[in-house]
């Protein structure tokens, strides 16, 4: 009995050293950590971008959905009566800028031909007017040479020395033109009184053509104004889009935060999102345990949840900065106070295959990750 006692002890301490043997070589192996959580890449919250009083809501936790899928909708109402506000008064503005181009059109083609055609008469009028008086200072140079003939043939005919008839024709010549003279004179008057008249045309014309310019303000003030609404059209437009929520992509509903006819504000949680193929492990490593832990490396994966399940995945990523780094609160060292604390280093794991829609974003496990 006393041999089988001490072969058993022997058994006993072999064993011990063979599985302590083990334990130790598997944790030289392998870098292990219980600070595990499942997380997601692709998690939103989704929201209306305008407010209202929520209509109908279609999906609730849990379910799937496709992008562009439509989750709910507010009341519409409002958006609806804006944007028929805005159709309607930019089509009247339209219709009256119409008419008013209509009228635009028809005054200045009318202004426009009686301006050029009380410019053209004017200029022949003064064409003709320097003409006559081109004729007048002429004929004046005439008549003082018609005068002097008449009053030296007048002396002559008094000492006998020229024939009667030679001096009658020399005054016949001289009233002539004189009368010639009238006649021009009262020609150049009423071409002066015409081209008084032109003038006057001309101005009206201008002054005519000067309100066709008011109404191209007219116009142009609509057209702004027609601009304006436009704008605020597509924005009312946009807005009434906006009263209806759409899946951004395909995924599964994690939480619903409101019900139906709940009044929600722009921007306010309705739905959180979640993209299953975006699930991975992040692993809050002690940085002791980094020795050996690549890119690539072997991850086995054990979930609290599924305690039977061993999940497989690959190292995807080793964060180049600790956990603490990005604390909200850091710790403050500067006063010199300082206790050494383990720091922890994030390690990203993507599982193989389609065991990823077996995770939700918050698990917990333990991982061992093969070192290199």
């Amino acid at each position: 009995m006393k041999k089988v006692g001490v072969v058993l002890l022997i058994v006993l301490i072999l064993l011990f050293s063979f599985l302590s043997f083990r334990w130790i070589k598997h944790r030289m192996d392998y870098a292990i950590s219980d600070a595990v959580f499942v997380r997601a890449e692709v998690m939103t919250n989704l929201s209306f971008e305008v407010s209202g009083q929520v209509l109908e809501l279609y999906k609730d936790m849990g379910d799937r959905v496709k992008k562009g899928e439509l989750l709910g909708k507010l009341d519409r109402r409002d958006y609806e009566l804006q944007v028929d506000m805005l159709r309607a008064k930019i089509e009247a503005l339209r219709s009256q800028r119409e008419g008013l181009l209509v009228q635009l059109e028809r005054v200045s083609k009318k202004n426009s031909l009686n301006l050029s055609i009380s410019q053209k008469s004017l200029e022949e009028l003064s064409t003709r007017e320097r003409a006559l008086q081109s004729q007048l200072r002429e004929i004046d140079l005439l008549i003082e040479q018609a005068r002097r003939d008449k009053e030296r043939l007048e002396n002559l005919l008094r000492e006998g020395l020229v024939p009667l008839k030679r001096f009658e024709e020399a005054k016949t010549n001289y009233e002539t033109l004189l009368q010639r003279r009238k006649v021009l004179e009262e020609s150049l008057k009423e071409v002066s009184i015409t081209g008084e008249k032109l003038r006057d045309n001309v101005g009206l014309a201008r002054a005519e053509l000067l309100s066709t310019e008011e109404l191209r303000k007219q116009v142009d003030s609509l057209s702004a104004e027609i601009g304006a609404l436009e704008k605020q059209l597509q924005k009312a437009e946009l807005d009434l889009s906006r009263s209806e929520l759409r899946a951004p992509f395909d995924g599964v509903i994690a939480k619903r935060f409101v019900s139906s006819r709940d009044i929600v504000r722009a921007g306010q949680p309705i739905y959180s999102l979640v993209d299953e193929s975006s699930y991975y492990v992040e692993v809050l490593l002690e940085e002791t345990k980094l020795k050996g832990v690549r890119v690539g490396a072997l991850a086995i994966v054990r979930l609290d949840a599924y305690p039977d399940k061993v999940f497989e995945g690959t190292v995807e990523d080793i964060s180049p900065a600790s956990a603490a780094t990005f604390a909200l609160v850091p710790r403050d060292v500067s006063a010199g106070e300082f206790t050494k604390v383990v720091q922890r280093v994030p390690v990203k794991i993507r599982l193989k295959g389609t065991e990823g829609a077996l995770l939700r974003v918050g698990m917990g496990g333990r991982v061992e990750i093969k070192r290199q």
